[in-house]
């Protein structure tokens, strides 16, 4: 038996992504619920940019920076949405960023949307412009 199964010939080897995805959503959780900002926006990059990574090796997607920015639109409105569903008006401001858990882990999922999102957009310009 020379064959490996589930392995094709377009792939001679598996893919990394499946363990980057996972240990970016571990990451991620881990941030959000124990409130580790840098923990939290880390994990959430590595997440949106392995789905965007796994997406365009599988074929479902020509080039990775579209995903990369809809997952990063996707986290600012999900954002948006819980901040102004569970904090009060008054208390949405930069400078609370420290004092609300809650407020604080919700900035830290739409700073890592918006990293997305410039990360995206700028390697979806120098694409253009290289091209």
């Amino acid at each position: 038996m020379a064959e490996e199964p589930g392995l094709s010939d377009q792939y001679p080897t598996a893919s990394p992504w499946p363990l980057f995805v996972a240990l970016g959503l571990a990451l991620s959780e881990i941030g959000v619920f124990v409130g580790l900002f840098p923990v939290a926006v880390f994990g959430l990059i590595l997440f949106g940019g392995s789905i965007a990574g796994i997406l365009t090796e599988s074929g479902y997607a020509e080039r990775p920076w579209p995903t990369l920015l809809g997952v990063g639109v996707v986290l600012i409105i999900l954002a948006a949405a819980f901040t102004l569903w569970q904090v009060p008006v008054a208390d949405i401001a930069l400078s609370n960023v420290g004092t609300g858990p809650l407020f604080t882990r919700l900035v830290a999922v739409a700073a890592a949307g918006a990293v997305m999102i410039a990360m995206g957009g700028v390697a979806s310009v120098m694409e253009q412009t290289a091209a």
